[in-house]
């Protein structure tokens, strides 16, 4: 019996790079094209690839992903780059005829200062985060876009997960271009090397977050390939409970052994307050985390001074 073939978009970047490494992975025929070998943002380009290949299901994971800092920085191709891949990619399966595809959304799409967990049906029901809109604009289109074709014609499945907030094994740990927990793992690491006597927090470090690890996420869109019938249209991924990020840098500083103290610059941005995502869906369908937050952290840091420390 031949394997599923399947199409992951972004398969150089966290997401893709922890999903083919899972150990399930193998149980597929995953196509992970580099951007070098194929520009999402080209429609002409992606629809010869889709001719060529034949996948018979598409992962949409790609996209420009960046922490506050690049997201205030370039608010125009965060919101063009991810806005013409989603586009391109789900127009272009719709068009080739493949009836089954999984997108991955953000958390970042659901409103902003919303203190209780955030469920699928909130998006576009609330003010987006400033710091993130173009970014969160373009993954609620993509997702929109699924819906309508699946409104258009019923055959097509095209379903988005909305994961939390991801860190992991391939994460970006630059601060110009990292999310939070890469970016405490090295800034933490930079004042142990540097015997430095406190670390900066941005903010008073009140601000709630809700991070899974990345092999959890890949663990979850593989069951989804596989129990595709049963994943509804819109479904969070998540833990269904955070930590301050004050939490997270003390969760860093214990897994590294510095002993140093936190002050805090109260001129940063710091975000949303609060960002968790409702799993009462994940729940039903049978899917929960393994990875505890140290746990994960601990993965996180191997690979970095694996892979950044040399």
């Amino acid at each position: 019996m031949s394997k599923l073939r399947i199409l992951l978009t972004g398969g150089g970047g966290m997401v893709g790079r922890n999903l083919i490494e899972h150990p399930n992975a193998a149980e597929f025929e995953i196509i992970a094209p580099r951007s070098s070998e194929l520009d999402l943002r080209d429609i002409s380009a992606v629809k010869s690839f889709l001719q060529a290949n034949q996948p018979e299901m598409v992962i949409h994971a790609a996209g420009k992903v960046g922490g506050i800092q690049a997201n205030m920085r370039e608010p125009v191709s965060f919101l063009m780059d991810n806005l013409d891949m989603g586009r391109n990619v789900v127009l272009a399966s719709h068009q080739a005829g493949i009836k089954r595809l999984i997108n991955l959304g953000s958390s970042c799409m659901y409103p902003r200062n919303h203190n209780e967990a955030l469920q699928e049906e909130l998006v576009l029901k609330g003010e987006l985060e400033p710091t993130n809109e173009g970014y969160a604009l373009a993954k609620i289109v993509t997702a929109r876009l699924c819906d309508y074709i699946m409104r258009e014609d019923a055959t097509y499945q095209f379903k988005t997960l909305i994961p939390c907030n991801i860190f992991g094994r391939f994460d970006k740990f630059d601060p110009a271009h990292s999310h939070l927990v890469p970016a405490i793992i090295h800034k933490v690491h930079q004042a142990k090397q540097g015997e430095k006597d406190s670390v900066e927090i941005w903010g008073d470090g009140t601000a709630r977050r809700e991070f899974m690890y990345a092999g959890d996420l890949s663990d979850a869109i593989l069951r989804a390939i596989s129990h595709f019938d049963t994943v509804p249209n819109y479904m969070n991924v998540g833990l269904g409970h955070d930590h301050t990020i004050n939490e997270y840098y003390q969760a860093a500083a214990e897994v590294m052994g510095y002993t140093g103290t936190f002050c805090h610059d109260l001129s940063k941005p710091v975000g949303m307050a609060r960002k968790l995502v409702c799993v009462d869906k994940q729940k039903k369908w049978g899917w929960s985390a393994r990875h505890m937050l140290r746990e994960g952290i601990e993965e996180t840091y191997n690979y970095y001074l694996k892979e950044y420390q040399k």
